[in-house]
């Protein structure tokens, strides 16, 4: 347990990582500022020193952080074009995507209206979320047809709004234990991107 007055090395992401180690072995309902204290090994009022609007704002800056470091790592999905599969780089990002706010962290923002308030406000201010990493999609999928390993009529925006709608339901609606998703998202790629291409990347 840190002493008081002792300055925490990146205390956020060590709370970050403390709630998320809690939702997925015990479930949303452990998920109090206390646990979440305890389980990161700090001072029991350092969570509200540093989240003045408390577990709402606690799990509403869980999720933004998440979502934003995944549209960083998608931007960069673009350099990718032309390496391994179409089929395989999209995979690689539902996968990175279904990571960001796992299914648990997701859920439960969507239980305290607070906290999805505070994210949707967010989203609207130019938060990075779900129309980054869409965007970020979408210029992959641009460059890979370019270089013709997509069809010429690809409309690739519908094929990054197809893989991050299909994404962010699966986390709207997932809960701890149900299926690995990852499944269904790797058939929805098959389907956008054709079997053959998916299997090989197949250039055409």
């Amino acid at each position: 347990m840190s002493p008081r007055g002792v300055a925490i090395p990146d205390v956020r992401e060590r709370l970050f990582a403390a709630a998320e180690r809690l939702l997925a072995r015990d479930g949303p309902g452990a998920l109090t500022s206390r646990a979440i204290t305890a389980e990161a090994g700090c001072s029991k009022g350092l969570l509200h020193a540093h989240f003045a609007g408390g577990l709402d704002e606690f799990v509403a800056d869980l999720c933004l952080d998440r979502f934003a470091r995944t549209a960083h790592q998608a931007a960069r999905l673009p350099e990718k074009a032309g390496q391994d599969s179409v089929a395989a780089n999209l995979g690689t990002v539902a996968g990175t995507l279904l990571d960001s706010a796992g299914p648990v962290i997701a859920g439960l923002a969507l239980t305290r209206p607070a906290a999805a308030q505070r994210i949707r406000t967010a989203l609207r201010d130019g938060a990075p979320g779900f129309d980054a990493m869409q965007e970020a999609i979408t210029d992959y999928l641009d460059a890979e047809r370019r270089l013709g390993r997509l069809a010429p009529d690809t409309d690739t925006g519908a094929v990054a709004l197809a893989l991050v709608g299909t994404v962010h339901h699966l986390l709207m609606t997932g809960w701890a234990g149900a299926p690995d998703p990852r499944g269904q998202a790797e058939r929805l790629v098959t389907m956008l991107v054709g079997p053959a291409r998916a299997a090989a990347g197949d250039p055409g």
